[in-house]
């Protein structure tokens, strides 16, 4: 069955070179061979989402998806695509039992969105489909992340706007109609609220709440970005105990899709640490710890 669609994902694409409609096609028909995702990493974007999931999937007992690192089923692809399409994307269920015999114990699969964290209608579908799934959440110091947003949609080309100062200054404006539509119209999926939020998605207590009232809180892991990376293997292994795995070998730390950047205003730093205290002040009193956000960060007074 198409060499059992290979070892992984980039390797299936690569060995078949098939036309997407073909090979979406291909995936779709053989869904019931499938199973769907054990865990999904669910942001936030530009937390290095990408790293944790290429890391994961260094790990013998964890299979990747068959496409990208991020299917987007839960956000926008929800009204347009079936389960058994989502499902596709998965190894096929004979294969990981293949790998759980060869590595000599369970074999694990999961995604990477980082959109589903913010979008408001993402944790219910979730629910819906996966409830039992385990989450991983990572979060950055948000000041930080909105800057990297920020340089990253004008890198994509859908930013026009030529400052990050111009670009939060024009955020309430651009989304303040997005979300009540958004919430009025669930198979409304909108731009703005997903490239131009750069304080919204920092916003992490409304996000965190948003989710808990869907899921136990011992079925979401939260870990951040500078604790990750600066000792990626003690958090490394925080995530593989979460998702009941073995220790793994060791993995080559190396930081995917990092774009060069350059430095935030001091006065835009100290204007967005006022912006984002209050939030923080309540994502900490949900965690029950202060992330170390290190010298980047207005700590709680």
């Amino acid at each position: 069955m198409m060499g059992q669609d290979a070892a992984n994902g980039s390797a299936f694409l690569g060995r078949w070179a098939l036309p997407v409609r073909a090979l979406e096609g291909y995936l779709t028909a053989t869904s019931w061979l499938r199973q769907g995702p054990d865990f999904l990493i669910i942001g936030a974007q530009r937390s290095g989402t990408t790293s944790l999931y290429r890391y994961l999937c260094g790990h013998p007992h964890v299979m990747p998806t068959l496409t990208s690192k991020g299917v987007h089923y839960f956000d926008t692809s929800w009204y347009d695509r079936s389960p058994e399409w989502y499902r596709g994307h998965f190894p096929i269920r004979s294969y990981r039992s293949y790998r759980a015999r060869r590595s000599g114990g369970a074999v694990v699969t999961g995604e990477a969105s980082p959109y589903y964290v913010f979008h408001p209608h993402v944790p219910a579908r979730v629910a819906q489909v996966l409830p039992d799934v385990r989450l991983i959440l990572m979060l950055r110091e948000p000041a930080s992340r909105a800057f990297s947003h920020y340089q990253h949609e004008r890198e994509g080309g859908f930013e026009v706007l030529e400052t990050f100062e111009e670009a939060i200054d024009a955020e309430e404006e651009r989304l303040k109609a997005e979300l009540a539509r958004m919430l009025a119209s669930p198979q409304y999926n909108s731009f703005a609220h997903q490239h131009f939020s750069y304080l919204a998605r920092g916003r992490y207590d409304e996000q965190l709440d948003r989710w808990l009232r869907f899921f136990p809180r011992d079925q979401l892991l939260v870990i951040t970005s500078e604790s990750f990376f600066e000792d990626p293997r003690l958090e490394y292994d925080r995530v593989i105990e979460f998702l009941g795995l073995p220790s793994a070998p060791t993995i080559p730390f190396r930081r995917y899709n990092v774009n060069p950047s350059s430095d935030m205003s001091p006065s835009t730093r100290r204007r967005l640490q006022r912006y984002f205290r209050p939030h923080n002040q309540a994502l900490f009193t949900a965690l029950g710890d202060s992330p170390s956000w290190g010298g980047h960060i207005d700590w709680p007074e």
